[in-house]
């Protein structure tokens, strides 16, 4: 038995969780009006409802003593201080330094990082300045028109998600792209159509070694090279975001169109670094600085609030109450703003790569759950989707409802309508339908029905959480991701497991390279030997394929 599941502060917990049988979220709102007072948090123009879940306050006061258990204080200060809180790569975790807005230093083995972060934003904000204006022209003298953006996993996932969700400040005329699967179907359709005289690519891999984003960008180099015929124009049509001068160099960009991130910067909580870079040339420098303005108010929200005021921390003791205790495996996201399309897709990676682990610290395999399951999609789609299964279904899936009051667009009745819909839902799950209900609702011969009358009943007492922003703005999405990013961080540090290494995502990678030259012929390769299984897709493969 572990540690934590042994503490008191885990065994008062379960015998609360015992006293809590029977909870009911109707019952409680009826037996304090102020409910939603007490459970509720703003930080600027964010509120977070955290009122209809299954907790009172002697749930809260055992959920920080947890939270303090296992030195929670201290893990915050250690990642904001540079500590190596990565330990199984030696790495400082420090995306809270690339929105740093003080003057305050950074320091990773007794350096200041600052100085190099600013200089970093500096040149984005020049270059993406240049690219705007039209200053920056290409091989034949045009204006950029679209930008493709090439890479994988943070490097496309946080980027795509927050141009597509600040869609209404990007510049008009300026199109940006996302290109991330190796699947060439990705890149060929997003190239369709495009004038290689007025596009601009930015290949974001850390090391420029990267399997699916390398294939992807000499692919589009191919394409470049196939319309344009002049070698030399890579460097006006090419950048690159990387710590590899030697390689960006040799594919033919210009090493002073390189971008530089360093180790220290995960890339799951890359794009506030230049990572972002195709965020900067969408919605221009100002607004990116906007993203992070948000993203270090939550930081030091984050920091230096109690924890019972303090909306990351309750996020995450709320989610390890229905994990840990409840048996939850999943968490919906449900975004009701189609601006936030990727939310729930960026988060996933976010939540479940970081905390997606079997062993803690001390390399123990764990006796209780991690990370949950993440998933979920834009309201109201997913109500015509799988919301009959949160409703009436067999299992628990506490969900986050996440909406602005105001939208950028201006067809009025339809936001009404959307936000009706976000307000309903977490009210329909609290208050279900019971019989005496249903049967008031039916008509005289249908009341015998017992069928009919028991597929209308609605159990209700379903946990959510709420989140309204005033407007979905650069500098609200930033809170709002940093506010999930300090959530998975807070998890991770209370299950005392690294939640910033990925191991798991290699294993993969690994095989596939060595089944590779099977499928291509490679000559003098001998091939491995497989299970019957992988063998037999194989032989089908290559015969199919002949």
């Amino acid at each position: 038995m572990s540690q934590l599941t042994q503490s008191a502060a885990w065994k008062s917990l379960e015998q609360h969780l015992a006293n809590m049988r029977g909870f009911d979220l109707k019952a409680a709102f009826a037996d304090n009006p102020d409910r939603f007072a007490r459970f509720s948090l703003t930080q600027d123009t964010l509120l977070y409802d955290f009122s209809k879940n299954w907790i009172t306050e002697e749930t809260l006061n055992l959920l920080v003593v947890l939270a303090e258990q296992q030195e929670l204080g201290q893990k915050i200060e250690d990642q904001f201080n540079g500590v190596k809180i990565n330990h199984t790569e030696q790495r400082a975790v420090l995306h809270t330094a690339l929105r740093n807005r003080s003057s305050n230093p950074v320091y990773v083995d007794g350096h200041d990082v600052m100085p190099k972060v600013r200089q970093t934003l500096e040149q984005m904000r020049v270059f993406s300045e240049r690219v705007r204006s039209g200053q920056w022209r290409g091989w034949s003298g045009k204006a950029m028109t679209d930008i493709v953006n090439i890479g994988i996993g943070g490097s496309n996932l946080g980027p795509k998600m927050v141009v597509n969700a600040l869609r209404p400040y990007c510049k008009e005329g300026l199109k940006t792209h996302f290109v991330s699967n190796v699947d060439q179907a990705d890149l060929l359709l997003t190239l369709g159509g495009l004038n290689a005289e007025t596009t601009l690519f930015v290949i974001a891999s850390k090391v420029f070694n990267t399997q699916e984003t390398m294939t992807n960008a000499r692919s589009a180099k191919d394409w470049f090279l196939e319309q344009i015929g002049a070698k030399d124009a890579i460097r006006q049509h090419f950048v690159a975001i990387s710590t590899n001068a030697e390689q960006v160099s040799a594919f033919g960009i210009d090493p002073e169109n390189m971008f530089e991130f360093w180790d220290w910067v995960g890339g799951r909580f890359s794009l506030w670094s230049a990572i972002g870079l195709s965020i900067a040339l969408s919605i221009g420098m100002e607004r990116f600085e906007s993203l992070l303005d948000g993203a270090h108010e939550m930081d030091c929200h984050f920091r230096n609030t109690d924890y019972r005021h303090n909306i990351p921390v309750i996020m995450a003791l709320i989610g390890i109450w229905y994990n840990n205790f409840h048996g939850a495996e999943t968490q919906a996201l449900l975004p009701y703003d189609q601006s936030l399309k990727f939310f729930t897709d960026y988060m996933q990676q976010g939540d479940m790569e970081s905390n997606g682990k079997s062993r803690d610290r001390e390399g123990n395999l764990v006796d209780y759950q991690t990370g949950p399951i993440i998933w979920g999609q834009p309201g109201t789609n997913g109500q015509h989707a799988f919301f009959q299964l949160i409703h009436q279904g067999t299992k628990l899936i506490p969900c986050d409802f996440i909406a602005a009051a105001n939208s950028h667009y201006p067809l009025k009745h339809h936001h009404d309508i959307l936000i009706s819909n976000f307000l309903a839902q977490p009210e329909a799950l609290m208050h279900g339908k019971n019989k005496a209900e249903v049967l008031a609702e039916l008509r005289p011969e249908q009341r015998n029905d017992a069928a009919l009358v028991a597929s209308r009943i609605f159990p209700g007492n379903k946990p959510s959480s709420t989140f309204l922003v005033e407007q979905l703005t650069p500098k609200t999405l930033g809170a709002l991701i940093a506010c999930y990013e300090h959530k998975i961080f807070t998890q991770g540090a209370i299950w005392n497991i690294n939640s910033f290494d990925q191991m798991g995502v290699e294993l993969g990678k690994t095989l596939a390279r060595s089944i590779l030259p099977e499928l291509t012929g490679s000559p003098g390769f001998a091939g491995h030997a497989h299970d019957s299984s992988t063998q037999g897709l194989i032989d089908a493969y290559l015969k199919q394929r002949r």
